[in-house]
């Protein structure tokens, strides 16, 4: 078994433009979530897909710099663009999808998604489409084949834009799974969308790097559960 995984990351975010590359510890934001997906055991492969946009040649160059895998295909097609990464960096059977704005996505979750998936024989598996995990710990698990039906058969503009809709909308096609936390954490935002996100992401990482740089999610929650002033940063 063989499984890619591709992170979506553009630097043209309408709320926080540049935002994967904005700097928390001296390091782009990027940076530490590609370091943090590296360690899950059942990823073989890690690969950026950004846009061909001129825009986005920071981002390339980042990756050409850091040694890391990069596709670059569609700024709006993005179901096009990730297939394509999974194409050229392939071949895989199974194919996951993280995304840019998730630097404290969590490489134990990334492997029980992984592993549910295959077990179950999934064709599509998530943590998101029925969230109970913290929104910001997403990952989204499924078959190249799969992902190959998707990327040939999803037609609209939102399907395109968003990847997996045509997978999850049409479980009479797909089967379909779901990773769930022990506990309903979904009141929780640990992702990064606007100012605030990044201020809260970048205080997390000050206050458990030096501890311990391979934090986990838990150590996350820990923390904003006896430090609420942090949890209030975006609330």
């Amino acid at each position: 078994m063989r499984t890619i995984a591709i992170i979506q990351a553009r630097m043209s975010s309408s709320r926080l433009p540049g935002k994967v590359l904005r700097p928390i510890l001296g390091r782009p934001m990027l940076a530490w979530q590609i370091e943090r997906m590296r360690r899950a055991r059942l990823i073989d492969r890690l690969v950026v897909a950004t846009s061909a946009e001129p825009g986005d040649d920071a981002l390339a160059e980042f990756c050409a710099r850091e040694n890391i895998d990069c596709h670059r295909g569609s700024l709006n097609d993005v179901l096009g663009r990730f297939f394509g990464a999974a194409q050229a960096f392939g071949p895989a059977e199974h194919v996951v999808r993280l995304t840019g704005d998730c630097p404290l996505g969590d490489p134990e979750i990334v492997d029980a998604c992984i592993a549910l998936h295959v077990a179950n024989g999934a064709d599509y598996t998530s943590n998101s489409v029925s969230r109970t995990y913290p929104d910001g710990l997403d990952v989204e698990a499924m078959t190249f084949d799969a992902l190959e039906r998707a990327a040939r058969g999803a037609s609209t503009d939102y399907e395109r834009e968003h990847v997996t809709p045509h997978l999850y909308r049409n479980p009479e096609k797909f089967r379909l799974d779901v990773l769930r936390s022990p506990r309903d954490l979904t009141r929780l935002r640990w992702t990064v969308d606007k100012p605030a996100d990044f201020a809260f992401a970048a205080r997390v990482f000050a206050e458990l790097v030096p501890a311990n740089p391979a934090f986990s999610w838990r150590d996350i929650l820990a923390l904003v559960e006896a430090r609420p002033d942090i949890a209030a940063i975006n609330a």
